[in-house]
């Protein structure tokens, strides 16, 4: 119950309030809570009620002079307990940025306004891609002082990304999805050059991006006990992680998502490539006393797993002998598969269970995009379905 009192002040009669808040579990001590200053009694009075529904509710806040920084700081030691590394390391980089804006910042004092205002500052800097990191980063901070009541409501919540204007230069010279992967010709041209201009392992690497769509961290991490050759099938169960590129210092992980781990088919020929593959590490195995065998499919001469810079470059060195103009990355070959299985009219969720997307709505929205082909399939068949019509038009 509160205690109203008043107090005479140089100005006058002043009234105030005092209210017991429990014992600090630290310390032992009573803690209280006092505000005068009121120029009525009735309004000490509602004050304090105010206080006292917001304690039996649960719902008071401690006001604090903790700024964002300080915050962000225990939400990552917290964060760091069931996240992956990679995953870490991707929020460190977002939240970086969003310190840069609000670090310095009493987050007592962060207003939804305030905090769409910073979004919209760093939007005209950053991609929306990077800016949806940042947002959903800075949303899990606040997120994490709402838990810990040091703010009621989360000034995160309800913020708009702002969309990417598209300018009439930038659609004259479309740089879409269209540019990020291989058509089928392409893809063959590439690796017909892989098969006899590639290095070591090239052409199985390059294949099996190609053929089964895996994420580049899955497939360095493929160990031989995961693939089965007579039934035609590979397991994706792990991702390689190693952001210093040091063969030796990497990490398998757990798949990207739940979704991420499944069983694929594959096709007769990387049976066969796999086959020629094994042989050929046997006997480097064997040549070699140092062949640190973990048993990775793309290992390298020392048996570690070889890493993602290393494949980049085998990539970028045999594009340069092809007639392909466009940017590939290994991330490519995951876009050419889709494109190709959309091409075969493989239905949306068996690209879905493929790919491994836990939301097939990420499936739709970054793959809905049809090869140049099949757009040139559909206007056929338009033009086809409408001949009749278009005939009595231009009549």
């Amino acid at each position: 119950m509160a205690r109203i009192y008043k107090k005479k002040t140089k100005q006058g009669t002043r009234w105030g309030y005092r209210i017991y808040m429990g014992t600090d579990p630290a310390t032992g001590k009573d803690i209280r809570k006092a505000k005068e200053g009121f120029l009525k009694e009735k309004d000490a009075k509602l004050a304090a009620s105010v206080v006292e529904r917001q304690l039996a509710d649960d719902e008071y806040i401690q006001p604090s002079k903790m700024l964002f920084s300080d915050v962000s700081s225990d939400w990552e030691r917290y964060y760091a307990q069931d996240a992956k590394e990679s995953s870490q390391r991707a929020r460190g980089i977002a939240l970086k940025r969003i310190l840069s804006e609000l670090g310095d910042k009493p987050i007592q004092r962060i207003s939804k306004k305030h905090y769409q205002d910073t979004i919209d500052t760093l939007a005209e800097k950053f991609s929306y891609n990077y800016m949806d990191s940042i947002h959903s980063t800075a949303h899990m901070v606040f997120a994490y002082a709402v838990e810990t009541k040091l703010i009621k409501e989360n000034p995160a919540s309800g913020a708009k990304l702002p969309k990417k204007k598209v300018t009439v230069e930038e659609l004259e010279n479309e740089s879409s999805i269209q540019d990020t992967f291989m058509e089928r010709e392409e893809l063959e041209e590439f690796l017909t050059v892989a098969k006899h201009e590639g290095l070591d392992g090239d052409l199985l690497t390059f294949t099996m991006l190609a053929y089964t769509g895996l994420r580049i961290g899955e497939l360095l991490a493929l160990k031989w006990s995961e693939v089965d050759t007579e039934k035609h099938t590979l397991r994706v169960i792990r991702t390689y992680y190693n952001p210093s590129n040091n063969k030796k210092n990497f990490q398998l992980l757990t798949p990207k998502t739940e979704s991420s781990i499944r069983t694929i088919t594959i096709d007769p020929v990387l049976v066969g490539l796999l086959h020629t593959h094994k042989q050929e590490q046997d006997t480097i195995a064997s040549d070699n006393p140092f062949y640190n065998d973990q048993g990775f499919i793309f290992a390298g001469n020392e048996g570690y797993p070889k890493p993602i810079k290393h494949m980049a470059i085998r990539l970028q060195r045999l594009l340069q002998k092809t007639s392909i103009k466009k940017h590939i990355t290994t991330h490519s070959f995951r876009h050419t598969h889709t494109s190709l299985l959309i091409e075969a009219n493989a239905h949306i969720k068996e690209i879905q269970d493929r790919l491994g997307h836990s939301d097939i709505n990420t499936t739709m929205d970054i793959y809905a995009h049809m090869t140049q082909s099949h757009k040139k399939e559909a206007s056929t068949k338009f033009s086809n379905l409408m001949e009749n019509l278009s005939n009595t038009l231009s009549d």
